[in-house]
């Protein structure tokens, strides 16, 4: 029997699992919510806890099991699978790995989860098995992920890749990482709800200051409804971030020199406007000979992103895959 691949993708919320067929096909899938009280002290034992359910359901056992493959929030060492914070979940100084393959006794292996989702997507979604590859994920924050040469960039202690915390305006809004002015203090849902709830202020009389009292409050979704309808100063906002958005990928592109950027999350399904500004703000800010051979692309594999992503972390750590090779 072939062996399966186990992928975890751990949220503020929940943690999403599925077996993972070595082609990369989801066999099964589920989630179970995150425990975040005590520290998050209790993750590690409900994962494999529901694991070992699901895997005897599956009528398998650990010798059927390659390997556990695991993307989690905040700042990662990728070759240790050491958690040195993750604030959302309460960990600190964390082995996660470590913790893991104790309960488990199966091969770990852990990357920052915007890594994950990138290589998730290079591997099954938009990113076609491409060499060198910026994905961002804009949801309540903004993630970012970097594959150059066929590998994800770590950098020396696991920092590499923060694009949220590009700095925009050292002046601006307060970012959970300390410092003011964060793209993810932007770009992000909270972002864009923050300008316009400043814009209804401004307009008592707008589309979104009436929807904001209608329903007491805006969303990043409402802002893309509303953009979809016509509304000047919902399109104005959303253009607005995307040329941001776009500046600071013509900035990365000169220093990766990718063929494909990958937009994800919730806030990229604003659609074709939002990713159609970013590729124009990008185009314009790029040296051509970087937009050229680039293209600005909405990331397809959504929430399944990570659990696949973990899979294919697995096949390259223990089977040595590499991306753009048909064996993969």
């Amino acid at each position: 029997m072939t062996k399966q691949i186990v992928g975890i993708d751990i949220g503020g919320t929940t943690v999403k699992i599925g077996l993972i067929s070595p082609d990369g096909e989801i066999l099964k899938k589920w989630e179970i919510p995150t425990d975040t009280s005590g520290g998050g002290e209790r993750i590690v034992g409900d994962i494999w806890q529901s694991l070992r359910s699901q895997l005897a359901d599956e009528q398998l056992n650990q010798e059927d099991i390659l390997g556990l493959g695991v993307g989690a929030p905040g700042f990662i060492d990728g070759e240790t699978g050491f958690v040195y914070e993750a604030v959302n979940i309460g960990w600190e100084d964390f082995d996660l790995a470590g913790q893991l393959k104790e309960e488990s006794g199966l091969p770990v292996f852990v990357q920052n989860d915007a890594n994950i989702a990138v290589l998730g997507e290079n591997w099954k979604g938009a990113g076609n098995q491409a060499q060198n590859v910026i994905a961002i994920t804009l949801g309540t924050g903004v993630g970012g992920g970097i594959i150059a040469n066929g590998e994800i960039v770590d950098g020396e202690n696991g920092m590499a890749g923060e694009i949220g915390h590009y700095t925009i305006d050292p002046y601006g809004h307060l970012c959970n990482c300390g410092r003011r002015g964060c793209l993810e203090t932007i770009v992000s849902a909270t972002g864009m709800v923050r300008q316009a709830v400043e814009q209804a202020g401004q307009d008592p009389e707008g589309k979104l200051a009436l929807l904001q009292r209608e329903n007491g409050n805006l969303s990043a979704k409402d802002i893309a409804d509303l953009a979809a309808e016509g509304d000047t100063a919902s399109i104005g906002i959303i253009r607005q971030n995307a040329a941001i958005l776009g500046r600071v990928i013509s900035n990365l592109g000169t220093v990766i020199n990718p063929s494909k950027v990958l937009i994800g999350g919730g806030v990229s399904k604003a659609g074709d406007l939002l990713i159609g500004e970013i590729a124009t703000a990008f185009r314009r800010y790029a040296l051509k000979r970087v937009s050229d051979i680039c293209e600005v692309k909405q990331a397809r594999l959504g929430n399944d992103a990570g659990i696949i992503g973990g899979a294919f972390l697995v096949k390259q750590k223990l089977l040595n895959v590499e991306f753009d090779n048909p064996s993969v």
